[in-house]
Protein backbone atom coordinates (compact mmCIF):
# COMPACT_ATOMS: atom_id res chain seq x y z
CA UNK A 1 0.00 0.00 0.00
CA UNK A 2 1.19 3.48 -0.79
CA UNK A 3 0.48 5.45 2.36
CA UNK A 4 -2.10 5.64 5.09
CA UNK A 5 -5.18 7.72 4.45
CA UNK A 6 -5.13 11.35 5.47
CA UNK A 7 -7.76 13.02 7.64
CA UNK A 8 -10.27 15.06 5.70
CA UNK A 9 -10.03 18.78 6.43
CA UNK A 10 -13.43 20.37 6.99
CA UNK A 11 -14.21 23.62 5.23
CA UNK A 12 -16.23 24.63 8.29
CA UNK A 13 -13.19 24.69 10.61
CA UNK A 14 -10.54 26.33 8.49
CA UNK A 15 -8.50 29.14 10.02
CA UNK A 16 -6.52 31.52 7.86
CA UNK A 17 -3.35 29.85 9.07
CA UNK A 18 -4.87 26.48 8.21
CA UNK A 19 -5.47 27.74 4.68
CA UNK A 20 -1.86 28.93 4.44
CA UNK A 21 -0.73 25.50 5.63
CA UNK A 22 -2.70 23.87 2.83
CA UNK A 23 -1.00 26.07 0.23
CA UNK A 24 2.37 25.22 1.77
CA UNK A 25 1.50 21.52 1.61
CA UNK A 26 0.91 21.76 -2.15
CA UNK A 27 4.67 22.12 -2.59
CA UNK A 28 5.26 18.63 -1.20
CA UNK A 29 3.06 16.85 -3.75
CA UNK A 30 4.00 14.88 -6.88
CA UNK A 31 1.40 14.84 -9.64
CA UNK A 32 1.28 12.42 -12.58
CA UNK A 33 -0.45 13.99 -15.60
CA UNK A 34 -1.55 11.68 -18.42
CA UNK A 35 -2.89 13.34 -21.52
CA UNK A 36 -2.65 14.82 -24.97
CA UNK A 37 0.09 17.44 -25.27
CA UNK A 38 0.53 20.09 -27.93
CA UNK A 39 2.39 23.21 -28.93
CA UNK A 40 0.47 26.48 -28.99
CA UNK A 41 2.07 28.69 -31.61
CA UNK A 42 1.18 32.37 -31.98
CA UNK A 43 1.76 34.94 -34.74
CA UNK A 44 1.07 38.48 -33.54
CA UNK A 45 0.79 41.41 -35.93
CA UNK A 46 -1.21 44.22 -37.38
CA UNK A 47 -3.65 44.49 -40.27
CA UNK A 48 -3.62 47.59 -42.47
CA UNK A 49 -4.86 46.36 -45.84
CA UNK A 50 -6.68 43.69 -47.82
CA UNK A 51 -4.72 41.35 -50.08
CA UNK A 52 -4.91 42.11 -53.83
CA UNK A 53 -4.83 38.33 -54.45
CA UNK A 54 -8.00 37.48 -52.49
CA UNK A 55 -10.48 39.26 -50.17
CA UNK A 56 -8.48 38.44 -47.04
CA UNK A 57 -6.56 40.66 -44.60
CA UNK A 58 -2.78 40.94 -44.83
CA UNK A 59 -1.11 40.58 -41.43
CA UNK A 60 2.31 42.09 -40.86
CA UNK A 61 3.90 39.80 -38.26
CA UNK A 62 5.55 41.62 -35.34
CA UNK A 63 6.14 38.75 -32.90
CA UNK A 64 6.09 34.95 -32.76
CA UNK A 65 5.65 32.77 -29.66
CA UNK A 66 5.52 29.06 -28.90
CA UNK A 67 4.02 27.76 -25.68
CA UNK A 68 3.24 24.44 -24.05
CA UNK A 69 -0.37 23.44 -24.54
CA UNK A 70 -2.89 20.72 -23.77
CA UNK A 71 -1.93 18.51 -20.84
CA UNK A 72 1.39 20.38 -20.68
CA UNK A 73 -0.56 23.47 -19.61
CA UNK A 74 -1.94 21.42 -16.71
CA UNK A 75 1.67 20.63 -15.77
CA UNK A 76 2.45 24.38 -15.80
CA UNK A 77 -0.50 25.06 -13.48
CA UNK A 78 0.56 22.29 -11.09
CA UNK A 79 4.09 23.68 -11.13
CA UNK A 80 2.80 27.22 -10.51
CA UNK A 81 1.10 25.96 -7.34
CA UNK A 82 4.46 24.69 -6.10
CA UNK A 83 3.90 20.97 -6.72
CA UNK A 84 6.06 18.67 -8.87
CA UNK A 85 4.35 17.55 -12.11
CA UNK A 86 5.40 14.56 -14.21
CA UNK A 87 3.88 14.61 -17.68
CA UNK A 88 3.12 11.35 -19.53
CA UNK A 89 2.34 11.60 -23.23
CA UNK A 90 3.38 10.73 -26.79
CA UNK A 91 4.87 13.22 -29.25
CA UNK A 92 6.06 12.82 -32.82
CA UNK A 93 9.66 12.06 -33.77
CA UNK A 94 9.73 15.35 -35.68
CA UNK A 95 11.03 18.91 -35.45
CA UNK A 96 7.98 20.01 -33.49
CA UNK A 97 8.59 17.17 -31.05
CA UNK A 98 12.12 18.46 -30.44
CA UNK A 99 10.69 21.93 -29.95
CA UNK A 100 8.23 20.52 -27.42
CA UNK A 101 11.09 18.94 -25.45
CA UNK A 102 12.97 22.26 -25.57
CA UNK A 103 9.91 24.01 -24.14
CA UNK A 104 9.77 21.43 -21.33
CA UNK A 105 13.44 22.08 -20.55
CA UNK A 106 12.87 25.83 -20.57
CA UNK A 107 10.13 25.40 -17.97
CA UNK A 108 12.22 22.91 -15.93
CA UNK A 109 9.61 20.20 -16.45
CA UNK A 110 10.50 16.50 -16.46
CA UNK A 111 10.73 14.64 -19.78
CA UNK A 112 10.84 11.14 -18.33
CA UNK A 113 7.19 10.41 -19.08
CA UNK A 114 7.38 11.47 -22.74
CA UNK A 115 7.53 8.85 -25.52
CA UNK A 116 8.26 9.49 -29.20
CA UNK A 117 6.25 7.98 -32.03
CA UNK A 118 7.39 7.57 -35.63
CA UNK A 119 3.81 7.16 -36.84
CA UNK A 120 2.41 10.40 -35.41
CA UNK A 121 3.14 14.11 -35.59
CA UNK A 122 3.39 16.47 -32.65
CA UNK A 123 0.10 18.33 -32.30
CA UNK A 124 0.56 22.04 -33.06
CA UNK A 125 -2.09 24.74 -33.04
CA UNK A 126 -1.06 27.98 -34.72
CA UNK A 127 -3.10 31.09 -33.98
CA UNK A 128 -2.82 34.24 -36.08
CA UNK A 129 -3.59 37.34 -34.01
CA UNK A 130 -4.17 40.56 -35.94
CA UNK A 131 -4.97 43.87 -34.20
CA UNK A 132 -5.46 41.97 -30.91
CA UNK A 133 -8.08 39.62 -32.42
CA UNK A 134 -7.67 35.98 -33.39
CA UNK A 135 -8.17 35.82 -37.14
CA UNK A 136 -7.29 32.21 -37.91
CA UNK A 137 -6.19 28.95 -36.31
CA UNK A 138 -4.29 26.24 -38.18
CA UNK A 139 -4.20 22.76 -36.60
CA UNK A 140 -1.58 20.10 -37.35
CA UNK A 141 -2.56 16.87 -35.63
CA UNK A 142 -3.41 13.18 -35.76
CA UNK A 143 -6.57 12.26 -33.86
CA UNK A 144 -6.55 8.48 -34.24
CA UNK A 145 -5.69 6.37 -31.19
CA UNK A 146 -2.07 5.56 -30.50
CA UNK A 147 -1.11 2.02 -31.49
CA UNK A 148 -1.51 -1.01 -29.20
CA UNK A 149 2.27 -1.16 -28.89
CA UNK A 150 2.49 2.51 -27.91
CA UNK A 151 -0.33 2.03 -25.41
CA UNK A 152 1.54 -0.88 -23.82
CA UNK A 153 4.77 1.15 -23.71
CA UNK A 154 2.99 4.10 -22.11
CA UNK A 155 1.29 1.94 -19.48
CA UNK A 156 4.67 0.42 -18.62
CA UNK A 157 6.21 3.89 -18.32
CA UNK A 158 3.34 5.07 -16.10
CA UNK A 159 3.60 1.97 -13.91
CA UNK A 160 7.35 2.56 -13.48
CA UNK A 161 6.84 6.20 -12.55
CA UNK A 162 4.17 5.30 -10.01
CA UNK A 163 6.48 2.69 -8.50
CA UNK A 164 9.54 4.91 -8.18
CA UNK A 165 8.25 8.48 -7.77
CA UNK A 166 5.72 8.23 -4.92
CA UNK A 167 2.90 9.86 -6.87
CA UNK A 168 0.24 11.62 -4.77
CA UNK A 169 -2.48 12.07 -7.41
CA UNK A 170 -3.08 11.18 -11.07
CA UNK A 171 -4.73 13.52 -13.58
CA UNK A 172 -6.24 12.30 -16.85
CA UNK A 173 -6.25 15.30 -19.21
CA UNK A 174 -8.18 14.09 -22.25
CA UNK A 175 -8.33 16.22 -25.41
CA UNK A 176 -9.61 13.44 -27.71
CA UNK A 177 -6.32 13.40 -29.66
CA UNK A 178 -5.79 9.66 -29.30
CA UNK A 179 -3.35 9.28 -26.42
CA UNK A 180 -5.89 8.13 -23.85
CA UNK A 181 -7.53 4.83 -24.80
CA UNK A 182 -10.02 2.65 -22.88
CA UNK A 183 -7.26 0.10 -22.18
CA UNK A 184 -4.95 2.76 -20.78
CA UNK A 185 -7.73 4.18 -18.59
CA UNK A 186 -8.64 0.76 -17.21
CA UNK A 187 -5.06 -0.25 -16.45
CA UNK A 188 -4.05 3.05 -14.84
CA UNK A 189 -7.15 3.21 -12.63
CA UNK A 190 -6.48 -0.39 -11.56
CA UNK A 191 -2.88 0.47 -10.60
CA UNK A 192 -4.01 3.65 -8.86
CA UNK A 193 -6.53 1.79 -6.71
CA UNK A 194 -3.93 -0.82 -5.77
CA UNK A 195 -1.55 1.96 -4.68
CA UNK A 196 -4.34 4.05 -3.11
CA UNK A 197 -3.56 6.99 -5.37
CA UNK A 198 -6.57 9.26 -6.06
CA UNK A 199 -7.54 10.00 -9.66
CA UNK A 200 -9.18 12.99 -11.34
CA UNK A 201 -10.38 13.35 -14.93
CA UNK A 202 -10.86 16.30 -17.27
CA UNK A 203 -12.83 14.42 -19.95
CA UNK A 204 -13.80 14.82 -23.57
CA UNK A 205 -16.51 13.11 -25.61
CA UNK A 206 -14.80 9.96 -26.96
CA UNK A 207 -13.85 8.33 -23.63
CA UNK A 208 -16.56 9.97 -21.54
CA UNK A 209 -18.11 6.71 -20.32
CA UNK A 210 -14.84 4.85 -19.71
CA UNK A 211 -13.67 6.51 -16.48
CA UNK A 212 -15.50 4.29 -14.02
CA UNK A 213 -14.37 4.46 -10.41
CA UNK A 214 -12.39 7.72 -10.45
CA UNK A 215 -12.40 10.05 -7.45
CA UNK A 216 -13.26 13.29 -9.29
CA UNK A 217 -14.80 13.60 -12.74
CA UNK A 218 -14.67 17.19 -14.00
CA UNK A 219 -16.52 17.99 -17.23
CA UNK A 220 -17.84 21.39 -18.17
CA UNK A 221 -21.55 21.68 -18.90
CA UNK A 222 -21.17 21.27 -22.66
CA UNK A 223 -19.01 18.15 -22.23
CA UNK A 224 -21.52 16.68 -19.77
CA UNK A 225 -24.43 17.11 -22.16
CA UNK A 226 -22.45 15.80 -25.13
CA UNK A 227 -21.07 12.86 -23.16
CA UNK A 228 -24.50 11.82 -21.88
CA UNK A 229 -26.19 12.66 -25.21
CA UNK A 230 -28.99 14.49 -23.43
CA UNK A 231 -30.09 18.06 -22.89
CA UNK A 232 -31.40 19.42 -19.60
CA UNK A 233 -31.89 22.72 -17.80
CA UNK A 234 -28.91 23.09 -15.47
CA UNK A 235 -30.53 26.15 -13.87
CA UNK A 236 -33.23 23.90 -12.36
CA UNK A 237 -31.63 22.33 -9.24
CA UNK A 238 -33.83 19.20 -9.24
CA UNK A 239 -33.09 18.48 -12.90
CA UNK A 240 -29.34 19.02 -12.43
CA UNK A 241 -29.32 16.83 -9.32
CA UNK A 242 -31.21 13.99 -11.02
CA UNK A 243 -28.99 13.87 -14.11
CA UNK A 244 -25.69 14.14 -12.24
CA UNK A 245 -26.61 11.73 -9.44
CA UNK A 246 -27.71 9.01 -11.88
CA UNK A 247 -24.51 9.39 -13.88
CA UNK A 248 -22.29 9.42 -10.77
CA UNK A 249 -23.95 6.29 -9.37
CA UNK A 250 -23.78 4.43 -12.69
CA UNK A 251 -20.09 5.25 -13.16
CA UNK A 252 -19.18 4.70 -9.49
CA UNK A 253 -17.58 8.16 -9.36
CA UNK A 254 -16.91 9.55 -5.90
CA UNK A 255 -17.29 13.23 -6.83
CA UNK A 256 -18.76 14.86 -9.91
CA UNK A 257 -17.40 18.41 -10.32
CA UNK A 258 -19.05 20.39 -13.12
CA UNK A 259 -17.84 23.81 -14.25
CA UNK A 260 -20.73 26.07 -15.26
CA UNK A 261 -18.89 29.12 -16.68
CA UNK A 262 -20.45 32.31 -15.27
CA UNK A 263 -22.63 30.23 -12.92
CA UNK A 264 -19.65 28.79 -11.03
CA UNK A 265 -19.19 25.11 -10.22
CA UNK A 266 -21.42 22.29 -8.99
CA UNK A 267 -20.24 19.41 -6.82
CA UNK A 268 -22.23 16.18 -6.45
CA UNK A 269 -21.29 13.27 -4.18
CA UNK A 270 -23.10 10.81 -1.92
CA UNK A 271 -23.22 13.24 1.01
CA UNK A 272 -24.15 16.54 -0.61
CA UNK A 273 -24.81 18.55 -3.72
CA UNK A 274 -23.48 22.10 -3.63
CA UNK A 275 -23.62 24.98 -6.12
CA UNK A 276 -20.69 27.38 -5.67
CA UNK A 277 -21.30 30.66 -7.52
CA UNK A 278 -18.65 32.34 -9.63
CA UNK A 279 -17.06 35.54 -8.36
CA UNK A 280 -17.71 38.74 -10.26
CA UNK A 281 -14.75 39.34 -12.57
CA UNK A 282 -13.70 41.21 -15.67
CA UNK A 283 -13.35 38.26 -18.05
CA UNK A 284 -10.62 38.68 -20.66
CA UNK A 285 -10.20 35.11 -21.94
CA UNK A 286 -11.63 31.76 -20.80
CA UNK A 287 -8.90 29.75 -22.58
CA UNK A 288 -7.15 27.34 -20.23
CA UNK A 289 -9.53 27.85 -17.31
CA UNK A 290 -10.47 24.16 -17.28
CA UNK A 291 -6.79 23.20 -17.06
CA UNK A 292 -6.43 25.42 -14.00
CA UNK A 293 -9.56 24.05 -12.34
CA UNK A 294 -8.47 20.41 -12.70
CA UNK A 295 -4.92 21.23 -11.52
CA UNK A 296 -6.01 22.90 -8.29
CA UNK A 297 -8.73 20.30 -7.67
CA UNK A 298 -6.13 17.53 -8.07
CA UNK A 299 -3.85 19.07 -5.46
CA UNK A 300 -6.77 19.40 -3.06
CA UNK A 301 -7.72 15.79 -3.74
CA UNK A 302 -4.17 14.66 -2.95
CA UNK A 303 -4.43 16.37 0.44
CA UNK A 304 -7.86 14.79 0.99
CA UNK A 305 -9.54 18.15 1.46
CA UNK A 306 -13.32 18.21 1.65
CA UNK A 307 -15.18 18.24 -1.69
CA UNK A 308 -16.68 21.67 -0.96
CA UNK A 309 -13.32 23.22 -0.16
CA UNK A 310 -11.81 21.54 -3.22
CA UNK A 311 -14.52 22.94 -5.49
CA UNK A 312 -14.28 26.39 -3.89
CA UNK A 313 -10.52 26.72 -4.42
CA UNK A 314 -10.71 25.30 -7.95
CA UNK A 315 -13.53 27.71 -8.78
CA UNK A 316 -11.48 30.67 -7.52
CA UNK A 317 -8.45 29.56 -9.53
CA UNK A 318 -10.40 29.09 -12.75
CA UNK A 319 -11.89 32.55 -12.43
CA UNK A 320 -8.51 34.18 -11.80
CA UNK A 321 -6.91 32.95 -15.04
CA UNK A 322 -9.90 34.24 -17.01
CA UNK A 323 -8.80 37.78 -16.14
CA UNK A 324 -5.67 37.35 -18.28
CA UNK A 325 -5.45 37.26 -22.07
CA UNK A 326 -4.24 33.94 -23.47
CA UNK A 327 -3.54 30.66 -21.72
CA UNK A 328 -1.67 31.39 -18.49
CA UNK A 329 -1.05 29.30 -15.34
CA UNK A 330 -2.62 30.32 -12.06
CA UNK A 331 -0.80 32.71 -9.72
CA UNK A 332 -0.44 30.93 -6.37
CA UNK A 333 0.03 34.08 -4.27
CA UNK A 334 -2.96 35.75 -5.85
CA UNK A 335 -5.10 32.64 -5.35
CA UNK A 336 -4.12 32.42 -1.67
CA UNK A 337 -4.92 36.12 -1.21
CA UNK A 338 -8.40 35.62 -2.68
CA UNK A 339 -9.01 32.47 -0.68
CA UNK A 340 -8.05 34.25 2.56
CA UNK A 341 -10.72 36.83 1.84
CA UNK A 342 -13.58 34.41 1.23
CA UNK A 343 -16.01 32.81 3.65
CA UNK A 344 -13.94 29.60 3.83
CA UNK A 345 -11.31 31.35 5.98
CA UNK A 346 -12.27 32.29 9.53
Amino acid sequence: MKKKAKTTISENKLSKQGLRNIFDAFSKLKVLIIGDVMIDSYFFGGVTRISPEAPVPVISIKKKETRLGGAANVALNVQAMGASPILCSVIGADNQGELFLDLLRDQKLSQKGILKSRTRITTTKTRVIGNNHQMMRVDEEVETDISKQETTQLILRISTLIKHDQIDVIIFEDYDKGLITPKLIQQVIKIAKQKRIPTIVDPKKKNFMHYKGVDIFKPNLKELKEGLKIDFNHLKPKELHKVTSEFRDEQKISNLLITLAEHGVYINNEEKQVMIPAHLRKIADVSGAGDTVVSVAALCLALNLSPTLTATLANLAGGLVCESVGVVPVNKKQLLHEALNTSIAV
